[in-house]
């Protein structure tokens, strides 16, 4: 038996149902309150640290996270162990064909800072204001007229059956670091659950991962840092993108650099340290 520990939002125990099918064995899964769940705003641990106690307790053997909600750096004695298929990592717009195609003016939601500096970047006359609360409450907002448009993850839609939105290509918008992809992580030296969840990894989603995580560990990001990152895997090569700007778009920079697949951190230190020597730093405050 995997006691298999997920956030209780209805994206999250979906993403934690496609975990369970994917594990040989039986699974039993535990909801976990998290402080991001009760409102509470700070930084994107909010959604994981409950979640990362639970482990360390021995109270859940496998955790299961949105990746873009796991912090660089993680408590003592904890790991990521697997890295399931990737789903797409794009960002959606709802409410709009494009964003060129957003009215002069028009109010955008997204409580994303990385998707703020990059809408206002592109289109400094929208209005882009926070929005709070689960998809369905969000999509809820846009059908009410709250939101000429608002920008959601493209997986989280179809994980969740919606057939609203309509990708934005990567170089209009990078997504966030780790979009589209499930991070199963474990007690370090839990043998058992980490051999769970290597048996459902996909490599390609793995080193992608990895490489865009260096990223954000590099750049010192957190949830108030508007960073993007994006790697894609071809063979043993690894291309990656960055965007790092400020929160109203002002200034921003984007980066891309191609490595050897084999060293995807490596690749992501690099591409780093390239936009801080560049100016980054000045831009994440």
């Amino acid at each position: 038996m995997i006691r298999l520990g997920t956030r209780g939002s209805a994206l999250a125990v979906a993403q934690a149902d496609l975990i369970a099918a994917l594990i040989d064995d039986e699974v039993e899964i535990v909801r976990v309150e998290t402080s991001g769940d009760r409102g509470q705003i700070g930084d994107k641990g909010r959604f994981v640290k409950e979640i990362e106690d639970a482990l360390l307790a021995d109270r859940i053997d496998l955790a299961v996270h949105s990746a873009k909600d796991v912090p660089g750096e993680l408590p003592e004695g904890l790991a990521i162990a697997g890295v399931p298929e990737r789903a797409d990592p794009r960002d959606a717009l709802c409410g709009a064909e494009s964003i060129e195609a957003l009215t002069e003016g028009a109010v955008v939601g997204t409580a994303s800072l990385r998707r703020r500096s990059q809408l206002l970047a592109l289109r400094p006359d929208l209005d882009v204001r926070e929005v709070r609360g689960n998809v369905d409450t969000r999509l809820g907002k846009l059908a009410d007229g709250e939101y000429g448009a608002l920008v959601l993850a493209a997986a989280g839609l179809a994980r969740l059956g919606r057939a609203e939105g309509t990708p934005i290509p990567e170089d209009v918008m990078t997504p966030a670091p780790g979009q589209g992809c499930l991070a199963l992580e474990t007690r370090a030296g839990d043998g058992e659950a980490r051999a769970v969840a290597e048996g459902i990894t996909n490599r390609a989603a793995l080193v992608e991962l990895t490489a865009e995580r260096a990223v954000v560990t590099t750049l010192e990001a957190t949830c108030d840092t508007p960073v993007g990152a994006r790697a894609r895997l071809d063979g043993d090569r690894l291309a990656l993108d960055a965007y790092a700007g400020r929160p109203d778009g002002s200034a921003w920079m984007r980066d891309a650099l191609e490595g050897p697949a084999a060293e995807p951190a490596a690749l992501g230190r690099e591409l780093a340290g390239r936009m801080l020597q560049a100016g980054a730093r000045s831009m994440l405050g």
